[in-house]
C-alpha cells in the first residue's frame, strides 16, 4: 500500500503540461462515468489537454496556483486555483480543478494537495476558499466535508447538458486547510 511519504508535491511549470493533461484524462474517465455523458469522456484527448495546461501555466499570474503530485511512475494527481477579485465574492480565493488518481487516493495526496494550494493562497493574501463540485460526486462530497468544507450554494452546470449541478463549498478559514 502507498503512502503520503511515497509522494512529492511541487509547482508545476509549462514542461509539466503533458504529465498533467494525463492525470486530468485519466482522473475523468475513473471518476465521472454514471455522472457525465459517457461521449464525452471518451473524446476527452490528453494532447489537447497537454497544450491547454502548457499555455495556462506559461502564462501564469501572481495569485494562481498549479501544484502536482508525483510518485515513482509519474504524476498522480494536481490542484489549481487563484485569488479571485470583484463584488459578491463568496470567498477570497478559489481552487477551481483537484483531481488525483484513483490509484493514489486515499493515502493523503488529495488533502496534500489542496493544502498545499491553500498555503500559497494565504500566502497571497487570501482569508477564505471556495470550489465547485458535481452534486451528484459522493465520494468527493465527503471528502471535502471531512476536510471541514461547508456547502453554501447549487449552481447548474453547464456543459454537459439538462439537469447537472455543482455545489459550492466554502472554508471561511482558509488557515483551517493551509494547516
Amino acid at each position: 500500500m502507498d503512502v503520503l511519504l511515497d509522494y512529492a508535491i511541487s509547482p508545476a511549470g509549462p514542461a509539466d503540461a503533458a504529465e498533467l493533461a494525463r492525470v486530468h484524462v485519466r482522473s475523468w474517465r475513473e471518476t465521472y462515468p454514471g455522472l457525465l455523458p459517457q461521449m464525452a469522456l471518451n473524446r476527452m484527448n490528453a494532447n489537447a489537454h497537454a497544450r491547454r495546461f502548457r499555455h495556462e501555466l506559461t502564462r501564469a499570474k501572481a495569485g494562481q496556483v498549479t501544484l502536482i503530485a508525483e510518485g515513482a511512475d509519474g504524476a498522480v494527481g494536481y490542484v489549481s486555483g487563484a485569488l479571485l477579485t470583484g463584488d459578491g465574492r463568496a470567498a477570497d480565493a478559489e481552487v477551481f480543478t483537484l483531481y488525483v488518481v484513483r490509484a493514489a487516493q486515499h493515502v493523503g495526496v488529495g488533502r496534500a494537495l489542496l493544502a498545499g494550494a491553500a498555503r500559497v493562497l494565504q500566502a497571497e493574501g487570501a482569508k477564505s476558499l471556495m470550489l465547485f463540485v458535481l452534486t451528484r460526486n459522493d465520494p468527493a462530497r465527503r471528502f471535502y466535508e471531512r476536510l471541514g468544507g461547508e456547502a453554501f450554494a447549487e449552481a447548474a452546470s453547464h456543459g454537459w447538458g439538462e439537469g447537472l449541478t455543482e455545489t459550492a463549498y466554502r472554508w471561511r478559514d482558509i488557515g483551517a486547510l493551509a494547516g
